[in-house]
């Protein structure tokens, strides 16, 4: 779970792509992940020790040989407190914008890969894949149940035995109020 210290640590656009690329592929080094970001491995190096400070990232034990450092992600997972948007500190709700506008921006991209992928994905997997809104009418107390209900359910798959075809798979929940009112 962020506390403020950790999410000012974690808050920058490339740290988070670090952090998620070493969750989502395994341990690597920082010139592999600039590779793979487009970064330079100085950049890469200096963003993996910062991750590394705030707890995120570790050294990985067993890979590489000699000079070359590996790093791995230390969780598979980070919550975020919704209330550090409105801290009173603006380095703490600054640094929690940039990390929702971030995550948003991921998921965005994540999805829009999947949509340009679509035709050469396995049809097996199809029925497993959706791209669904639903709108509902519910009061701050209804959503939240609504939230633990949907978080206790996936948690529900994660210790599942794998098959032979499992793969990683990736669900974004989004479950947010709308502003915006209704037409007239």
């Amino acid at each position: 779970m962020l506390d403020a210290r950790a999410l000012r640590g974690l808050a920058h656009p490339l740290r988070m792509r670090l952090l998620a690329s070493l969750r989502h592929d395994g341990p690597a080094t920082a010139s592999q992940l600039a590779e793979l970001l487009g970064e330079s491995s100085g950049s890469t190096s200096y963003h993996l020790r910062q991750l590394a400070a705030h707890g995120f990232v570790e050294d990985a034990p067993g890979h590489g040989k000699g000079r070359e450092r590996w790093w791995q992600a230390l969780h598979q997972g980070t919550g975020f407190d919704g209330s550090l948007i409105h801290d009173a500190d603006p380095a703490t709700s600054d640094a929690a914008a940039v990390f929702l506008q971030t995550v948003a921006a991921n998921h965005a991209q994540e999805v829009a890969a999947w949509i340009a992928d679509a035709q050469t994905r396995l049809t097996r997997w199809q029925p497993g894949a959706d791209l669904s809104d639903f709108t509902l009418r519910l009061t701050p107390e209804q959503s939240a149940e609504l939230v633990g209900r949907l978080h206790d359910v996936i948690n529900g798959y994660r210790e599942l035995p794998e098959a032979e075809d499992t793969q990683t798979v990736r669900l974004h929940t989004h479950v947010l109020p709308n502003t915006t009112p209704p037409p007239a």
